[in-house]
């Protein structure tokens, strides 16, 4: 499997200062690219491409310690005084999972002790308030200096955000998974830093195909309806969980769509949610699954924490879910396996992807202290405690490998190694809202028995050219 590192933008105030930095042959810009290293593990590995050589080793070396002497040390202004950043997160056991507030208080406790100058004031949330709470606090006038969001594309186009290469070193920005980093981005520039990014694939159960005479995993559309059958004539009550619910709509349509070539966005930017292969991927569905009663007794209309709860109890089959599901099985002790979720044709689909992201807002204007938290953070064992605790991925590059050659992990390499070629729903967009919502109030009536999925598509798609032209 191969992983690229990012490139990174610009640099920091205190690197670009230092005139540590080489410039660009031909350019009077600073040099950007960090190169890919050696290669760590066997199932993580970079391209071949430019490494990095001695020399700019050396260079960034000296500018992160001087990075880190101006941290400790003060600049004037603002640094010579106390700084208490509001940091905003969301508070997932409010919620009913994994809680985050023994990871964020040790993690602030731990950054206090190294930046004696700079508190950390958390403010955790219940997830399903979490972009309601930063809203408000925005539209008051108090935005917090850092928040946890799952959209930020509108404080974007509003100048509200600080951008990633004002605020982190060269290696934060860089070491970022990729496609995470890409996600991020508005025309280019990268304000959205990923936080908590899952990918997911098809669990089946396999006392429950064993039952039924089947083999393995389904590699195609064909060979998941044929299994989904057997399972019902096994007893099974939901051969297949279609999560087309409100709670999980824009995901699992999203793979449908992923699988026979199609998505929400074009190569260009623009929406193609009326596609023909978009069309043809939800008649496969009704026609093959939802008519033929294959998805059990809530047809598309399952959410998917009722999804995860009927799998782990055993009366699932197969679904698509994301590892966080592992946790839950494995406490029951239930025999399950994972493969990629299939393409139409056979072989496995691009996988989805989703995440939540870190913003940095300017008007609280703290870009230095600011930026020395989130380079704290994102350093590999912090990334790492985060994703462990919370059944999610690591979102850097180096955490990756980490967990990618650490063999107490096994059973998540699979989604680590998917990580890097998923493709996020990009809904935080012009539309991407009005698009959300339609998804989770119209799809499953598309494909329900009787339900039209070009009308339901064209309708949406309609929408999304309604938001796009009100900002052309």
């Amino acid at each position: 499997m191969v992983i690229r590192r990012r490139r990174a933008r610009s640099f920091p105030p205190a690197e670009r200062a230092a005139g540590l930095l080489p410039a660009r042959r031909g350019t009077g810009h600073p040099a950007t690219r960090r190169g890919t290293g050696p290669r760590r593990t066997a199932g993580l590995r970079r391209t071949a491409g430019p490494r990095r050589t001695a020399g700019l080793r050396r260079t960034a070396g000296l500018a992160a310690a001087l990075a880190l002497t101006l941290t400790a040390c003060g600049t004037g202004g603002a640094g010579d005084a106390d700084v208490t950043l509001k940091v905003v997160v969301a508070d997932y056991g409010a919620d009913g999972g994994p809680g985050t507030a023994t990871y964020w208080k040790d993690l602030a406790a731990a950054f206090e002790k190294r930046h004696p100058d700079i508190a950390v004031d958390l403010d955790p949330v219940p997830r399903a308030r979490l972009d309601r709470t930063v809203a408000a606090r925005v539209r008051a006038g108090e935005a917090p200096d850092i928040a946890q969001t799952g959209a930020f594309s509108s404080y974007a186009r509003a100048d509200r955000l600080y951008s990633a290469d004002h605020l982190l070193s060269i290696g934060t920005q860089a070491d970022f998974v990729p496609g995470l980093a890409r996600a991020g981005e508005i025309s280019h520039v990268q304000y959205g830093l990923p936080l908590r990014a899952s990918t997911p694939r098809l669990f089946y159960n396999k006392k429950l195909f064993e039952r039924a005479g089947l083999d393995g995993p389904p590699t195609s559309w064909a060979g998941l309806a044929d299994a989904a059958a057997a399972l019902r004539e096994a007893g099974v009550k939901t051969p297949y969980a279609l999560q087309l619910g409100p709670e999980a709509a824009e995901d699992e349509t999203l793979s449908w769509l992923l699988g026979n070539g199609g998505g929400y966005v074009g190569l260009g930017g623009s929406w193609t949610l009326d596609a023909p292969q978009n069309v043809a991927a939800l008649r496969s569905v009704r026609d093959r699954l939802v008519v033929p009663g294959l998805t059990g007794p809530e047809g598309p209309r399952l959410n998917r924490t009722a999804a995860y709860r009927d799998f782990v109890t055993g009366k699932v089959g197969m679904l698509l879910a994301h590892p966080s599901l592992m946790a839950r099985a494995d406490r029951v002790h239930l025999a399950y396996g994972t493969a990629a979720f299939p393409r139409r044709q056979g072989g496995a689909a691009t996988p989805t992807g989703s995440t939540d992201w870190l913003v940095a807002f300017r008007r609280p204007g703290h870009p230095r202290e600011t930026g020395a938290f989130l380079d704290f953070l994102y350093g590999t064992a912090n990334v790492t405690r985060y994703a462990e605790a919370q059944g999610t991925l690591p979102v850097t590059v180096p955490a990756a490998e980490a967990m990618r050659a650490d063999g107490h992990h096994r059973a998540l390499w699979p989604f680590v190694d998917q990580l890097r070629d998923a493709q996020f729903p990009q809904l935080d967009t012009v539309g991407g809202p009005q698009v959300t919502a339609a998804l989770q109030e119209r799809i499953a009536g598309a494909v329900s028995k009787g339900g039209d999925p070009k009308e339901v598509l064209s309708a949406i798609q309609h929408t999304a050219d309604s938001e796009m032209s009100q900002v052309s």
